[in-house]
Protein backbone atom coordinates (compact mmCIF):
# COMPACT_ATOMS: atom_id res chain seq x y z
CA UNK A 1 0.00 0.00 0.00
CA UNK A 2 1.02 3.17 -0.68
CA UNK A 3 -0.42 6.76 -1.08
CA UNK A 4 0.98 9.99 -3.49
CA UNK A 5 2.83 12.31 -1.94
CA UNK A 6 1.08 14.90 0.65
CA UNK A 7 0.28 17.92 -1.26
CA UNK A 8 1.29 19.88 2.32
CA UNK A 9 4.60 18.17 2.55
CA UNK A 10 5.46 18.69 -1.33
CA UNK A 11 4.67 22.71 -0.79
CA UNK A 12 7.73 22.68 1.85
CA UNK A 13 10.48 20.72 0.23
CA UNK A 14 11.84 23.24 -1.61
CA UNK A 15 12.21 25.49 2.02
CA UNK A 16 14.06 22.57 3.84
CA UNK A 17 17.59 22.73 4.56
CA UNK A 18 20.42 20.35 3.93
CA UNK A 19 19.63 19.24 0.73
CA UNK A 20 23.10 20.25 -1.25
CA UNK A 21 26.43 18.08 0.20
CA UNK A 22 28.47 19.34 -2.35
CA UNK A 23 28.60 22.86 -0.51
CA UNK A 24 27.60 21.78 2.43
CA UNK A 25 30.29 21.79 5.76
CA UNK A 26 29.43 21.19 9.40
CA UNK A 27 28.78 24.45 10.35
CA UNK A 28 26.64 25.86 7.91
CA UNK A 29 24.36 23.12 8.31
CA UNK A 30 23.67 23.62 12.01
CA UNK A 31 23.33 27.24 11.26
CA UNK A 32 20.50 26.12 8.83
CA UNK A 33 18.75 23.70 10.80
CA UNK A 34 18.56 26.23 13.93
CA UNK A 35 17.39 28.81 11.61
CA UNK A 36 14.81 26.85 10.49
CA UNK A 37 13.75 26.20 14.33
CA UNK A 38 13.79 29.80 15.00
CA UNK A 39 11.67 30.73 12.41
CA UNK A 40 8.85 28.68 13.61
CA UNK A 41 6.25 30.27 15.74
CA UNK A 42 6.25 28.91 19.32
CA UNK A 43 4.02 26.35 20.60
CA UNK A 44 0.64 27.70 22.05
CA UNK A 45 1.04 25.14 25.56
CA UNK A 46 4.46 23.94 26.21
CA UNK A 47 5.86 22.08 28.53
CA UNK A 48 8.01 23.07 31.55
CA UNK A 49 11.62 23.33 30.32
CA UNK A 50 14.88 23.58 32.58
CA UNK A 51 18.36 23.51 31.45
CA UNK A 52 21.05 20.28 33.06
CA UNK A 53 23.48 18.61 32.88
CA UNK A 54 24.33 14.40 32.75
CA UNK A 55 27.17 12.35 32.07
CA UNK A 56 28.89 11.52 29.02
CA UNK A 57 32.09 9.81 27.88
CA UNK A 58 34.24 12.09 28.31
CA UNK A 59 32.86 14.53 30.72
CA UNK A 60 29.43 16.38 31.49
CA UNK A 61 27.10 17.14 28.59
CA UNK A 62 24.17 19.43 28.12
CA UNK A 63 20.71 18.24 28.49
CA UNK A 64 17.38 19.87 28.92
CA UNK A 65 14.42 18.58 31.03
CA UNK A 66 10.74 18.85 30.05
CA UNK A 67 7.82 17.61 31.85
CA UNK A 68 4.20 18.56 32.18
CA UNK A 69 3.64 17.72 36.05
CA UNK A 70 5.61 17.30 39.43
CA UNK A 71 3.86 14.04 40.03
CA UNK A 72 6.51 10.66 39.48
CA UNK A 73 6.09 9.91 35.16
CA UNK A 74 7.93 7.58 33.15
CA UNK A 75 11.34 8.95 31.63
CA UNK A 76 12.41 9.30 28.39
CA UNK A 77 15.56 9.70 27.54
CA UNK A 78 15.77 11.75 23.87
CA UNK A 79 18.85 12.00 21.23
CA UNK A 80 17.67 14.23 18.64
CA UNK A 81 18.53 13.93 15.07
CA UNK A 82 20.25 15.86 12.28
CA UNK A 83 22.50 13.16 10.33
CA UNK A 84 24.65 13.17 14.06
CA UNK A 85 26.38 16.40 12.49
CA UNK A 86 23.63 19.19 12.66
CA UNK A 87 21.59 19.02 14.83
CA UNK A 88 21.37 19.96 18.94
CA UNK A 89 18.74 20.44 21.85
CA UNK A 90 17.36 23.59 20.03
CA UNK A 91 16.84 22.42 16.79
CA UNK A 92 14.93 19.59 18.44
CA UNK A 93 13.22 21.28 21.22
CA UNK A 94 9.51 21.38 19.68
CA UNK A 95 10.15 17.75 19.27
CA UNK A 96 10.76 16.97 22.75
CA UNK A 97 8.44 19.65 23.64
CA UNK A 98 5.25 17.61 21.94
CA UNK A 99 7.17 14.14 23.56
CA UNK A 100 6.41 15.28 26.92
CA UNK A 101 3.16 16.81 26.49
CA UNK A 102 1.67 13.60 24.59
CA UNK A 103 2.86 11.37 27.24
CA UNK A 104 2.92 12.77 29.92
CA UNK A 105 6.75 11.54 30.63
CA UNK A 106 9.63 13.46 32.07
CA UNK A 107 11.80 13.87 28.51
CA UNK A 108 15.65 14.68 29.12
CA UNK A 109 16.79 15.55 25.83
CA UNK A 110 20.86 14.64 25.13
CA UNK A 111 23.30 17.11 23.66
CA UNK A 112 26.00 14.50 22.45
CA UNK A 113 28.83 14.81 20.96
CA UNK A 114 28.84 15.41 16.66
CA UNK A 115 31.46 14.79 14.22
CA UNK A 116 33.82 15.65 12.17
CA UNK A 117 35.12 17.19 15.72
CA UNK A 118 34.06 14.05 17.71
CA UNK A 119 33.66 10.99 15.20
CA UNK A 120 31.97 7.46 16.04
CA UNK A 121 31.80 5.96 18.64
CA UNK A 122 31.56 9.61 20.06
CA UNK A 123 27.85 10.07 20.28
CA UNK A 124 27.15 6.72 20.78
CA UNK A 125 28.97 6.09 23.86
CA UNK A 126 27.66 9.78 25.24
CA UNK A 127 24.12 8.72 24.64
CA UNK A 128 24.24 5.51 26.06
CA UNK A 129 26.55 7.11 29.34
CA UNK A 130 23.96 9.61 29.64
CA UNK A 131 21.36 6.83 29.82
CA UNK A 132 23.19 5.30 32.49
CA UNK A 133 23.30 8.38 34.23
CA UNK A 134 19.20 9.15 33.84
CA UNK A 135 18.75 5.86 35.17
CA UNK A 136 21.11 6.04 38.37
CA UNK A 137 19.72 9.74 39.31
CA UNK A 138 16.27 8.66 37.88
CA UNK A 139 14.74 10.13 41.47
CA UNK A 140 16.43 13.36 40.75
CA UNK A 141 14.08 13.44 37.58
CA UNK A 142 10.94 12.57 39.23
CA UNK A 143 10.75 9.46 36.98
CA UNK A 144 9.60 6.06 37.55
CA UNK A 145 12.90 2.70 37.37
CA UNK A 146 10.09 1.09 35.74
CA UNK A 147 9.24 3.17 33.28
CA UNK A 148 12.33 4.59 31.08
CA UNK A 149 12.28 4.79 27.40
CA UNK A 150 14.88 5.68 24.94
CA UNK A 151 13.71 7.78 21.39
CA UNK A 152 14.92 10.20 18.91
CA UNK A 153 14.57 10.76 15.00
CA UNK A 154 16.94 9.79 12.10
CA UNK A 155 20.50 9.93 13.17
CA UNK A 156 18.92 9.96 17.15
CA UNK A 157 16.14 7.02 16.41
CA UNK A 158 20.06 5.29 15.45
CA UNK A 159 21.37 6.07 18.77
CA UNK A 160 18.38 4.80 20.41
CA UNK A 161 18.14 1.81 18.95
CA UNK A 162 22.01 0.86 19.69
CA UNK A 163 21.25 2.63 22.99
CA UNK A 164 18.87 0.06 23.19
CA UNK A 165 21.15 -2.55 22.48
CA UNK A 166 23.30 -1.53 24.96
CA UNK A 167 21.23 -1.20 27.34
CA UNK A 168 19.80 -4.90 27.34
CA UNK A 169 23.47 -6.12 27.49
CA UNK A 170 23.83 -4.03 30.70
CA UNK A 171 21.22 -5.37 32.64
CA UNK A 172 19.18 -2.29 31.95
CA UNK A 173 15.49 -2.81 31.29
CA UNK A 174 13.98 -0.46 29.04
CA UNK A 175 10.09 -0.11 28.72
CA UNK A 176 10.19 0.94 25.04
CA UNK A 177 11.97 2.54 22.50
CA UNK A 178 10.43 4.90 19.89
CA UNK A 179 12.69 4.99 16.55
CA UNK A 180 11.47 7.90 13.78
CA UNK A 181 12.87 7.03 10.60
CA UNK A 182 16.15 5.74 11.96
CA UNK A 183 19.51 4.80 10.21
CA UNK A 184 19.86 1.29 10.87
CA UNK A 185 22.74 0.44 8.64
CA UNK A 186 25.62 2.20 7.57
CA UNK A 187 27.85 -0.50 5.55
CA UNK A 188 29.22 0.97 2.34
CA UNK A 189 28.40 4.47 3.83
CA UNK A 190 25.31 4.91 1.31
CA UNK A 191 28.16 4.98 -1.57
CA UNK A 192 28.56 0.71 -2.44
CA UNK A 193 25.98 -0.09 -4.96
CA UNK A 194 26.11 -3.37 -3.81
CA UNK A 195 24.80 -2.46 -0.18
CA UNK A 196 22.56 0.08 -1.54
CA UNK A 197 20.89 -2.69 -3.78
CA UNK A 198 19.36 -4.09 -0.56
CA UNK A 199 17.40 -1.50 0.14
CA UNK A 200 15.91 -0.14 -2.83
CA UNK A 201 13.95 3.13 -0.99
CA UNK A 202 17.81 4.32 -1.54
CA UNK A 203 17.63 4.65 -4.80
CA UNK A 204 14.07 5.37 -5.07
CA UNK A 205 14.02 8.33 -2.99
CA UNK A 206 17.28 9.28 -3.94
CA UNK A 207 16.61 12.92 -4.44
CA UNK A 208 13.23 15.51 -4.72
CA UNK A 209 12.33 14.37 -1.35
CA UNK A 210 14.37 16.30 1.46
CA UNK A 211 16.70 14.03 2.98
CA UNK A 212 18.86 12.36 -0.35
CA UNK A 213 21.30 9.72 -0.29
CA UNK A 214 23.95 11.76 -1.30
CA UNK A 215 23.47 13.84 1.72
CA UNK A 216 23.40 10.31 3.65
CA UNK A 217 26.78 9.71 2.40
CA UNK A 218 28.19 13.23 3.69
CA UNK A 219 26.56 12.41 6.92
CA UNK A 220 27.83 8.87 7.46
CA UNK A 221 31.17 9.69 6.21
CA UNK A 222 31.30 12.68 8.84
CA UNK A 223 30.40 10.32 11.29
CA UNK A 224 32.72 6.65 10.57
CA UNK A 225 35.76 8.37 10.00
CA UNK A 226 38.23 5.63 10.01
CA UNK A 227 35.34 3.26 11.63
CA UNK A 228 33.82 0.39 9.54
CA UNK A 229 30.08 0.13 9.04
CA UNK A 230 29.41 -3.34 10.26
CA UNK A 231 29.59 -2.00 14.17
CA UNK A 232 26.73 -2.57 15.28
CA UNK A 233 27.72 0.12 17.83
CA UNK A 234 26.12 2.50 14.63
CA UNK A 235 24.41 -0.62 12.21
CA UNK A 236 21.95 -1.65 14.87
CA UNK A 237 20.39 -4.25 12.01
CA UNK A 238 23.61 -6.10 11.99
CA UNK A 239 23.69 -6.49 15.40
CA UNK A 240 23.84 -10.61 16.07
CA UNK A 241 20.85 -10.89 18.65
CA UNK A 242 17.97 -8.52 18.54
CA UNK A 243 16.17 -10.34 21.29
CA UNK A 244 15.71 -9.51 24.20
CA UNK A 245 15.48 -5.53 23.75
CA UNK A 246 13.16 -3.45 24.67
CA UNK A 247 9.59 -3.14 23.00
CA UNK A 248 9.55 -0.69 19.82
CA UNK A 249 7.65 1.74 18.07
CA UNK A 250 9.50 1.87 14.40
CA UNK A 251 8.32 4.65 11.98
CA UNK A 252 9.39 5.11 8.47
CA UNK A 253 8.18 6.98 6.02
CA UNK A 254 7.45 6.27 2.41
CA UNK A 255 9.57 8.83 0.50
CA UNK A 256 12.55 8.61 2.39
CA UNK A 257 15.87 6.85 1.04
CA UNK A 258 16.35 5.23 4.70
CA UNK A 259 12.72 3.82 4.36
CA UNK A 260 13.47 -0.04 3.46
CA UNK A 261 16.20 -0.13 6.46
CA UNK A 262 14.29 1.16 8.61
CA UNK A 263 11.25 -1.22 7.88
CA UNK A 264 14.07 -4.08 8.10
CA UNK A 265 15.10 -3.34 11.11
CA UNK A 266 10.89 -3.66 12.36
CA UNK A 267 10.94 -6.81 10.80
CA UNK A 268 13.72 -8.33 12.33
CA UNK A 269 13.05 -6.72 15.83
CA UNK A 270 9.51 -8.63 15.57
CA UNK A 271 11.24 -11.72 13.99
CA UNK A 272 13.54 -11.91 17.06
CA UNK A 273 10.43 -11.77 19.21
CA UNK A 274 10.34 -7.93 20.59
CA UNK A 275 7.12 -6.46 20.77
CA UNK A 276 6.94 -3.92 18.04
CA UNK A 277 4.37 -1.45 16.70
CA UNK A 278 4.72 -0.03 12.76
CA UNK A 279 4.18 3.10 11.40
CA UNK A 280 4.82 3.14 7.79
CA UNK A 281 4.32 7.28 7.11
CA UNK A 282 2.66 6.80 3.57
CA UNK A 283 2.82 10.25 2.05
CA UNK A 284 5.34 11.32 4.07
CA UNK A 285 8.83 12.11 3.92
CA UNK A 286 11.62 12.10 6.28
CA UNK A 287 11.86 14.36 9.10
CA UNK A 288 7.63 14.76 9.13
CA UNK A 289 7.80 14.45 13.24
CA UNK A 290 9.01 18.29 12.97
CA UNK A 291 6.27 19.15 10.17
CA UNK A 292 3.28 18.93 12.24
CA UNK A 293 2.22 22.43 11.60
CA UNK A 294 2.54 22.18 8.08
CA UNK A 295 0.95 18.71 7.38
CA UNK A 296 -2.23 17.60 9.19
CA UNK A 297 -1.11 14.08 7.81
CA UNK A 298 2.23 14.61 9.75
CA UNK A 299 0.81 15.60 12.44
CA UNK A 300 -2.02 12.58 12.95
CA UNK A 301 0.80 10.27 11.95
CA UNK A 302 3.17 11.59 14.71
CA UNK A 303 0.54 11.67 17.34
CA UNK A 304 -0.38 7.72 16.49
CA UNK A 305 3.27 6.82 17.19
CA UNK A 306 3.45 8.83 20.50
CA UNK A 307 0.64 7.48 21.31
CA UNK A 308 1.81 3.95 21.04
CA UNK A 309 4.78 4.77 22.44
CA UNK A 310 3.06 6.39 25.62
CA UNK A 311 0.90 2.59 26.23
CA UNK A 312 4.16 1.05 25.85
CA UNK A 313 5.97 3.55 28.91
CA UNK A 314 2.65 2.80 30.74
CA UNK A 315 2.89 -1.08 30.57
CA UNK A 316 6.04 -0.71 32.33
CA UNK A 317 10.16 -2.83 31.85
Amino acid sequence: MTTPLDPAIAEIIPLLPLRDPNNMTPRSARDSLVAMARARPPLQTAAQARATSVKGAAGPIPARVYRVSEERSATIVFYHGGGWVAGDLETHERQAQLLAMETGAVVVSIDYRRPPEAPFPAAFEDCFAALRDVVARIDEFGGDRARIGVGGDSAGGNLSAVCALAARDAGIDLAGQLLCYPVTDVLGRYADPQENACYPSRRENAEGYFLSTAVMVWFADHYLGEARGDDWRVSPLRAPSLAGVAPAVVCTAWFDPLRDEGEAYGDALAAAGVETKRHHGYGLIHGYFGMGEASQAARIEAQRARADFKAMLDKGA
